[in-house]
């Protein structure tokens, strides 16, 4: 019998709640009702505002909704909590349920304690879900049969019971989803650890605590990869249990892999050193996806051939949303970059081309400074248009940098991505270059950055 199939039977006769029901819960609900477990579904949408045919076709199995206003009141009648990275685990009121001995879990932390095959996983405040990709990208390129998890890709656990211990398992994990786990990958990598999250951490250490716990939980067997270049993510080595290795655009490591002076990525070994790709052919932007090769070089350094990440790099666009092109009028070029929802994601992208740009930025406040932006933003931006709740905060940020008088940015504030989009083509000349790189989250208008930046490349493509 395997870790899988006793757990299922552990459960069998127990109640079963789950916070929310995106993409990923529904698929674990269905799984659930089709083992006979009791489900209840508590979600804050009212009746009325659910999805009236996922409805009936849960009811029609069996589950149980616990909506509107005092959803999470059911969860003290329930055995286990499956909450999503969007709830808080430190929420008062999971606290409590945990407190009076309900189980508190998330569909990763599960899909963790029971995955029969090799795991691999990224966090970090930026580039995780490139670098993921590209992970999974190397793998499937050795023929190995990839499953892709976490914040991308799909819920693993309700098809943990079809995967063979000789697949492999490349997750991206958030801090929302790493506070609470007790399990680390086989293989973990960290990109960097910058603020971010901290209307919801409260504070950077909570948040780099949660960090951490991807590599807490590591055996001796296991490996780990850490920016060099990163102080704070350097600084965790000590926690490090397995073999570690870096990546560095700066030093060449006595293990881990590094951009040389002539523009090679290579790999050092204690001396051994392995050439991969020169950055030249590397055929997405800038200095921030060089990194993410390097990251990924060094997780899967010994499992994967250089031909194979030659290859790789030579052909693989991007990840949507992340400097995405969109499409050239009248010689202007518009990039979606809605997934650049902090200052050190702007700077990434104000790197990644030689010349000044037109930007739109704007979003929900998520309780970090703009002033770490503001000062490259006056050098490498000539029009900055500003929309949503943080328009005026930025504002205030990029005229109170030192350069900002003798910089010329012409900033335009907006009402909505339609608008923006139609002041950006009237600044545009030819040769010109506009992104939407929003420094912020998109929960003033949006209820994703996915969704901001579909209706972005909507907006830009409608342009006639």
């Amino acid at each position: 019998m395997t870790k899988a199939q006793k757990y299922f039977n552990m459960i069998k006769d127990k109640r079963v709640a789950f916070i929310g029901v995106g993409v990923s819960h529904t698929d674990l609900i269905k799984q659930f009702l089709t083992k006979g477990i009791n489900c209840v579904v508590c979600d804050k949408k009212d009746e009325d505002q659910f999805d009236e045919l996922l409805m009936e076709e849960l009811s029609a199995k069996g589950c149980e909704f616990s909506l509107g206003e005092h959803y999470l009141d059911e969860i003290f009648n329930c055995d286990i909590v499956f909450r999503t990275p969007g709830m808080y685990y430190n929420d008062p009121v999971l606290t409590k349920a945990r407190e009076k001995g309900v189980i508190i879990t998330s569909e990763m932390e599960t899909f963790f304690d029971l995955c029969p095959c090799k795991t691999y996983a990224l966090t970090g405040s930026d580039g995780k879900t490139t670098t993921t990709t590209l992970v999974s990208e190397f793998l499937k390129g050795e023929g190995k049969r990839v499953h892709i998890g976490g914040n991308i890709g799909k819920a693993l656990l309700p098809i943990v019971e079809t995967i063979s211990d000789s697949d492999v398992a490349v997750c991206e994990l958030s801090s929302f989803q790493l506070i609470s786990m007790r399990e680390s990958p086989d293989v973990a990598g960290i990109t960097n650890i910058r603020p971010n999250h901290l209307n919801v951490h409260g504070t950077m250490e909570e948040y780099t605590q949660a960090k951490c716990n991807i590599l807490s939980h590591q055996n001796a067997y296991s490996r780990a990869v850490l920016s060099w270049d990163d102080e704070t993510t350097r600084g965790l080595a000590p926690i490090v249990r397995g073999r570690l290795a870096y990546f560095s655009t700066k030093i060449k490591p006595e293990q881990g892999s590094f951009l040389r002076e002539d523009g090679m990525l290579c790999y050092n070994d204690f001396g051994k050193v392995t050439e991969y790709v020169h950055k030249d052919d590397i055929k997405i932007p800038g200095m921030h996806n060089v990194e993410d090769y390097l990251t990924a070089i060094a997780m899967t350094y010994g499992e994967v051939k250089p031909e194979t990440v030659e290859k790789v790099a030579k052909e693989f666009g991007g990840v949507e949303h992340r400097i995405e092109f969109v499409r050239e009028l009248d010689g202007v070029k518009y990039y979606n970059n809605s997934i650049a929802s902090s200052p050190t994601r702007v700077l990434a992208c104000l790197a990644a081309f030689d010349q000044k740009q037109i930007m739109i930025q704007g979003g929900s406040d998520k309780g970090i400074s703009f002033e770490p932006m503001a000062a490259p933003i006056c050098d490498k931006v000539k029009v900055l248009i500003l929309m949503g709740q943080t328009a005026e905060k930025i504002r205030a940020a990029v005229t109170a940098a030192p350069n900002y008088s003798e910089s010329g940015i012409k900033i335009i504030m907006v009402k909505d991505m339609k608008e923006a989009v139609e002041t950006a083509r009237k600044y545009a000349v030819e040769g010109d270059i506009v992104s939407l790189t929003p420094a912020c989250a998109s929960f003033d208008m949006y209820r994703m950055f996915e969704e901001r930046g579909k209706h972005f490349k909507q907006c830009v493509n409608e342009l006639a």
